[in-house]
């Protein structure tokens, strides 16, 4: 059962963390290298529409697992793996603000067509989206060396 569970928990840090990997060194940076608004915030709001589903199951499967290797390892549970819960449960509250905040405001300013909102929004994800890839990182780091 552990090795389903930290497969599980694999695919959902994949998904993730390579969604916002993709998101912020390819789809953004192709945008703007060949999209002008308000083409370029239509895409990358559809794009988001499409990855932020993903990112709900993803942080679904995360919790899931990680609650089961717990279970499992009940007290001898490394430090690591506190670390990464804590930093964890921030992106997760990071992912809510951007979701029911700056997301939500994207759709309303793409349905009343204002571009520069749209393009504020859009501004707003992107730079908690980097935040939410370093700590990404971070709770991997944390894994990896604090044993």
């Amino acid at each position: 059962m552990s090795d389903i569970a930290l497969l599980l928990h694999l695919i959902g840090a994949i998904v993730w963390l390579g969604g916002m990997a993709f998101v912020l060194f390819a789809l953004r940076p192709a945008a703007f290298a060949t999209l002008e608004p308000p083409l370029r915030p239509r895409m990358l709001l559809a794009a988001l529409e499409n990855f932020f589903p993903l990112v709900w199951g993803s942080i679904v499967l995360l919790l899931a697992s990680g609650a089961l290797m717990f279970a499992r390892a009940g007290a001898a549970a490394p430090h690591g793996w506190h670390a990464m819960l804590g930093v964890g449960i921030v992106m997760t509250a990071i992912f809510g603000h951007i979701h029911f905040g700056p997301f939500r405001h994207a759709r309303r300013a793409a349905l009343a067509e204002d571009w520069p909102g749209l393009g504020r929004a859009l501004q707003r994800i992107h730079q908690r989206v980097q935040l939410n890839f370093a700590l990404g990182w971070v709770a991997i780091a944390c894994v990896l060396f604090w044993r």
